[in-house]
């Protein structure tokens, strides 16, 4: 069953279509990465997910409900977490106190919410850096402070935009260590441009192209497709 899917979405902006009539289905228990070039309508599509905008025409589901007209605040409610290219941390509260305002969205108590947090700056390896200021991290982890953010809440679906701009190598590679041991617990979507990310985390992938679905297939599937190659890979 999908836990999260669209039918007919779309949304124009003074005339111009950034996304347009997009059917989408995102199974449980999946990694889906989002893919395409510059202007496909990648961004313009997650903020009609998470409700930060609404959509001129279409519908879009979660687990069955349709939440078109609800506002990001209940679908985060629903179980829904996001994260968007910039960043949206309280620069002047530490790593933890981000953390730890996530967490009391659905724990209570001191020994809870500490545990949450904790856990939460583990696994987005932040666990050495809880009384650091957010604002004196550097851009590639502040990314990662909100992911760590968006764990505390335990989604049921977490929404990752470009989650990997301004990461090193090193915490490329543990990103994708992070995604791979969330398989189990958490559907992913992940919009990324870094490729090798994408290959090596995503279950499947969805390309966009002018606001529409160009393709969807496995990593491999995508890879291949001439379309695509076309379109976004710089080939063919």
């Amino acid at each position: 069953m999908s836990l999260l899917s669209t039918r007919g979405l779309s949304r124009s902006f003074a005339g111009l279509r950034a996304v347009h009539e997009v059917d989408f289905d995102l199974p449980k228990g999946e990694v889906r990465a989002l893919i395409g070039p510059n202007g496909a309508g990648k961004t313009t599509f997650v903020s009609l997910l998470c409700g930060r905008i609404l959509p001129t025409s279409g519908q879009v589901f979660f687990d069955g409900r349709d939440i078109s007209a609800l506002p990001a605040h209940r679908r985060i409610g629903l179980g829904m977490a996001y994260t968007f290219q910039i960043t949206s941390v309280f620069s002047r509260l530490s790593a933890y106190e981000n953390v730890a305002l996530a967490a009391r969205r659905r724990v209570h108590g001191r020994a809870e919410v500490d545990r949450v947090v904790m856990r939460a700056l583990e696994q987005a390896g932040l666990h050495d850096r809880p009384d650091q200021p957010a604002g004196d991290l550097s851009y590639g982890h502040q990314r990662l402070l909100e992911i760590a953010m968006g764990l505390a809440q335990a989604p049921r679906l977490l929404i990752l935009d470009e989650p990997t701009q301004g990461l090193s190598d090193g915490e490329v590679a543990a990103f994708k260590a992070l995604i791979r041991g969330l398989k189990d617990s958490t559907t992913i979507l992940l919009i990324e441009h870094n490729m090798s990310v994408v290959m090596e985390t995503a279950d499947r992938v969805t390309v966009l192209n002018f606001g529409e679905i160009l393709a969807e297939g496995t990593p491999a599937e995508i890879h291949a497709n001439a379309q695509v190659q076309a379109a976004y890979l710089g080939t063919g």
